[in-house]
């Protein structure tokens, strides 16, 4: 993974290590930072927390900047309209809605998964571009719209991480 990468992950960290200390039951933690993703994802009631809470603007933002999808991507994946969404990025005080943070959540699992897999940000964008036979010659990112194509597209990191190819 290349430096540029590293620090993006880590800027998302530090926003999710911020945002942790405001969810109730996890602050008494003096300090989290330096959490890897990796441990935020193991903790499945943490991330059920969050989603409850709602996903800040800064961390979507944070997020954005490392996932290698579009607004409109972005747009088309919580179903909000592209005004909506640009709006919102906007309004450093907003708090996205349940449903729109749990998909930017699964996203993010998949870009965090993405990117330890592949060697580059550059390497993960072109595999979730590209149209795949063991995903029905379909692109990654086409399946990204709902949880069970996500779980598709996880399945298939772990599969080249293992080194299982079809």
């Amino acid at each position: 993974m290349s430096n540029s990468d590293r620090q993006k992950l880590g800027i998302v960290a530090e926003e999710m290590a911020t945002y942790m200390t405001s969810v109730p039951g996890y602050s008494p933690y003096p300090s989290m930072r330096g959490i890897p993703l990796s441990g935020f994802f193991s903790d499945r009631m943490l991330i059920v927390d969050m989603i409850r809470m709602g996903i800040p603007t800064s961390l979507f933002m944070s997020i954005k900047d490392l996932a290698p999808f579009s607004d409109q991507e972005w747009s088309d994946y919580l179903d909000i309209s592209l005004k909506s969404l640009q709006r919102y990025k906007k309004e450093a005080d907003y708090v996205f809605r349940s449903i729109h943070s749990e998909k930017i959540i699964e996203l993010l699992e998949v870009v965090y998964l993405g990117l330890e897999v592949f060697d580059s940000s550059a390497d993960f964008e072109t595999w979730i571009y590209t149209t795949s036979h063991s995903l029905g010659n379909r692109k990654p990112l086409e399946l990204l719209k709902n949880s069970y194509g996500k779980e598709l597209v996880l399945h298939e990191l772990h599969r080249i991480d293992q080194g299982i190819f079809v």
